[in-house]
């Protein structure tokens, strides 16, 4: 969606037209505008004006919700984001962070260039590189280039980057023979450099997943790879380092192993910030300057008491430098900028209510809100049009079914790419898409699904980071189980030289059971391949010289011959069978599918696609949703659920636990309710009472949709017509309810959903026996998982606890001990006061444990103390 079209608008308006001169004259100028029309205002004057900018938001929030909108109207903006920790942490950052901070940058340095930049007050205030410093380290690479190899590894260690097996991540890089792979955050993929001899014969990007090339070029750029190069060096001997074992990150600075989160550079006399990046003739943005001070006010504050916290604890010296600069050290330097061309410089101020220095009032005022209330609205556009006063644009997500309203009242909406020219007073146009909310300006009126409908989808910005692949054999650590195809489960014990006669050759040596090794030929490697079982359960080893691993492979054998006569009677019965076939989408599915709050991932859309061809089929469906959790498969599931409903079907949707269960009925309850769809559930949650009734329900029909645990299999529930049974998590039931579900999709549509699915389930969807749609794309609100390390230390668990309980989270304690686990949670109470603990683990009464687990999902609970039974999926 780009609304780029629509600037000219604001053309017509006397106070834009003097801000344009005011700011071209140079110095700052104050502007009260509404919130809702900054980012038009903002891609409005970037197209007019042609200078770089830099927005600066008060806090991280603010600055993705207008870099969303602002992509709208002008196709380009980009976040400039702050580190992930707070100064003096030490934590390390996340790579796609380090990546987005260099490679804007990067960006600031190109003089062709005149870029968008949002940043908040915490991104602004942190230290970087030096642009000095920045454009000394940077260098390009091009084709025919010629270079001495170990030097060119030296300067890339030196300026952060990491000697790696495989490029995956930005800042690393690594040799086979005569190619080198790269990762530069300057880029959006890495670059392989082919060599002849000392010369550069080709440069490819290639995807860091599947390690396949994917165009020519004929240059990069290879930038810093850290903010901070301290802790980075220039080794002597760079060379002993690119054909062994990388260098332990020890090494390298801060002893600890862990750098200090944006320490500044000791190596540089100067100390840079964004700020200093900003070309001459940039323009400098402060949205509600007051609270951009008092955000970095409160940053100092939490950053002295983290300071004066490790003073005193001895972990940093008194005369550290401080990696961040407050707003008075700021001051100066936002006074400078674009200075080069004015001495005035340029500032523009924004603000949403009324100044008494501003020099202008941008006269945007809100647009009408209708709340659901069509019918007014339809009057109230169609009045609007016959004066030929105003002209309309409607953005929206439901745009189709308000072209068809529109037409139903003669008023026929162009989609807006369809105009030819400008759109002229009395006109109306359509946009499919999303914006936060709308505004009126001058003879311009525009509509969001806020106004019309009284809510937005929230937009979704995915971008895919490369994953790491299982690892291969030839990255095999000692210590690792492998399996030989003849002598079974043994661990790798490294490889040694051995001379057979008068001939040497390497052997792998493997360790089994009772202490026998094994040695084989690396010409043999084929033989040997990564054992692959349960995390966390190293296997048993085999033992040499018995029938052991013979009677394991017959068990095998025999077990897959079942399986497959068992699958060849199910999917032949499935084949004569004639299904339920579902009809086409109604209305209502596309007004149920518009009210979803936020925007579907290409992942989502993919698969509900695939699920509707499979239940409009005369043939049973049998399909697997594999996505991780908090990746849509819910939402899924409720769309496949609704068409079924809408052909007279009854749908089944089995869960392992009662709380999921009563997670999904709220979830269903919420999102069917403008919709006459019954929808119950069934668990041991219910009386016996509500138990006979819902399942008398079910027998007579007047039941649509039912949720349910195991309770659902049993002998006692029938159905009037089921169509649909969707299965959540289908490895968390045991052997007799699976026989049963068996049993099941000889007849009705099944759709199963997994974050984790069994060997053979995930097995029978790559072979094609079943078939599987895959999620893979998050949403953008789900944050990387983080890991860190550390002795224990109540300081660091209650300040962990209250930033994840500031940010609205919940908090999970294992503790392993049923013996000692109340002590724990007493303390832990005591540590943070301001929590509510509660405790879980498996030798509680059933119906207890569910009590606390449903309490702990509803948000009663803020610490759960718990064993590892939370991996139980409760």
């Amino acid at each position: 969606m780009n609304l780029a079209c629509l600037l000219p608008l604001i053309d017509e308006m006397p106070g834009y037209c003097q801000l344009l001169e005011a700011l071209r004259r140079g110095g700052e100028q104050r502007v009260v505008v509404l919130d809702e029309a900054k980012p038009y205002l903002l891609a409005a004057l970037h197209r007019e004006l042609g200078w770089p900018m830099l927005v600066v938001t008060p806090r991280p929030e603010g600055a993705k919700q207008l870099q969303d909108q602002l992509l709208c109207w002008s196709g380009e903006a980009r976040i400039f984001p702050e580190p992930d920790s707070l100064p003096y942490e030490r934590l390390a950052s996340d790579p796609a962070t380090i990546q987005q901070r260099i490679s804007t940058l990067h960006t600031l340095t190109a003089a062709d260039k005149a870029p968008l930049i949002i940043a908040s007050a915490h991104a602004l205030a942190r230290k970087t590189l030096s642009p000095a410093d920045f454009r000394a380290t940077a260098h390009t690479i091009w084709q025919g280039m010629r270079f001495n190899i170990d030097e060119l590894f030296a300067r890339w260690m030196a300026i952060g980057y990491e000697w790696e097996h495989m490029v995956e991540v930005p800042g690393s890089f690594s040799r086979r023979g005569g190619i080198i792979d790269i990762y530069s955050p300057a880029s959006d993929l890495p670059a392989r450099i082919e060599l002849f001899g000392d010369e550069v014969a080709s440069l490819r990007l290639f995807d860091p997943a599947t390690q396949r090339s994917l165009k020519l070029v004929n240059s990069i750029a290879v930038v810093p790879a850290r903010e901070d190069l301290s802790s980075c060096y220039p080794p002597t001997r760079p060379e002993m380092y690119f054909w062994g074992t990388p260098p332990d990150p020890r090494q390298r600075g801060d002893p600890s192993g862990l750098p200090l989160s944006t320490i500044t550079s000791e190596g540089s006399k100067s100390t840079g910030n964004i700020l200093d990046y900003l070309p001459q003739n940039a323009l400098l943005v402060l949205d509600q300057p007051s609270e951009i001070a008092q955000a970095l006010g409160e940053l100092d504050a939490e950053a002295r008491e983290i300071r004066r916290e490790q003073v005193a604890r001895g972990e940093l010296p008194r005369n550290f430098p401080t990696p961040y600069l407050t707003w008075d050290e700021l001051s100066p330097r936002i006074q400078g900028v674009g200075r080069g061309e004015n001495e005035k410089g340029r500032r523009l101020s924004l603000w949403s209510w009324q100044q008494e220095d501003a020099e202008s009032l941008i006269p945007f005022t809100s647009a009408p809100a209708y709340g659901g209330r069509l019918d007014a609205f339809l009057r109230d556009a169609k009045e609007m049009l016959e004066k030929k006063e105003k002209r309309i644009i409607i953005v929206s997500h439901q745009a189709r079914r308000l072209s068809e309203l529109l037409e139903e009242e003669d008023i026929i909406a162009p989609p807006l790419s369809q105009l030819a020219g400008p759109l002229p007073p009395g006109a109306i146009a359509l946009v499919q898409g999303s914006l936060a909310r709308g505004w009126v300006i001058g003879s311009a009126v525009l509509f969001t699904d806020a106004e019309l409908f009284g809510f937005t989808k929230k937009r979704r910005r995915v971008k895919r980071h490369p994953m790491r692949q299982a690892g291969s054999l030839s990255e095999l650590s000692v210590g690792d189980y492998v399996v030989h195809i003849e002598h079974g489960i043994a661990r790798f014990a490294g490889t040694t030289i051995m001379a057979v006669g008068e001939t040497e050759r390497e052997y792998l040596t493997l360790e089994y059971a009772a202490s026998d090794r094994l040695y084989v030929p690396s010409d043999q490697i084929d033989r040997i391949g990564r054992y692959i079982g349960p995390s966390g359960a190293p296997p048993a080893l085999s033992r040499l010289g018995t029938q052991e691993w013979a009677r394991t492979k017959q068990r095998v054998r025999e077990a897959a011959g079942d399986l497959a006569k068992e699958l060849l009677a199910l999917y032949a019965a499935r084949e004569v069978i004639l299904g339920f076939a579902c009809s086409p989408d109604t209305t209502w599915q596309e007004d149920l599918e518009a009210s979803f709050p936020y925007m579907e991932t290409p992942d989502q859309i993919q698969a509900v696609l695939e699920i509707k061809q499979d239940l409009e089929r005369a043939k049973p469906m049998d399909r697997l949703v594999c996505g991780d959790v908090g990746y849509g498969k819910t939402e899924v599931a409720l769309r496949a659920a609704f068409k079924a409903v809408m052909d007279g079907a009854q749908v089944a949707v089995l869960v392992p636990t009662t709380v999921l269960a009563q997670q999904h009925f709220q979830t269903f309850t919420e999102r069917l309710a403008p919709f006459p769809i019954n929808v119950a559930v069934l668990s041991r949650f219910r009386a016996e009472r509500e138990q006979g009734e819902i399942i008398a329900g079910l027998k007579r029909g007047t039941i649509d949709i039912v949720i349910g645990t195991h309770r659902l299999l049993q002998k006692d529930v029938s159905f009037k017509n089921l169509g649909l049974v969707v299965i959540d998590e289908e490895q968390r039931f045991g052997v007799v309810h699976k026989e049963h579900l068996k049993k099941l999709r000889e007849e009705v549509d099944v759709l199963t959903l997994t974050a984790t699915p069994i060997p053979r389930t995930l097995y029978m969807s790559l072979s094609g026996v079943r078939d599987m749609s895959t999620m893979e794309t998050p949403p953008e609100e789900r944050l990387a998982i983080k890991t860190y390390i550390s002795e224990y230390e109540e300081r660091l668990i209650r300040e962990a606890i209250l930033r994840e309980l500031d940010r609205g989270g919940q908090v999970f304690f294992v503790h392993n001990r049923v013996q000692s686990i109340r002590r724990v949670a007493s303390h832990l109470a005591a540590l943070v006061p301001e929590a509510e603990v509660a405790i879980a683990h498996g030798q509680m009464p059933e119906e207890q444990l569910e009590h606390v687990m449903l309490e702990f999902s509803q948000g009663q609970i803020d610490i759960l103390v718990s064993t590892t039974i939370i991996e139980s999926g409760l």
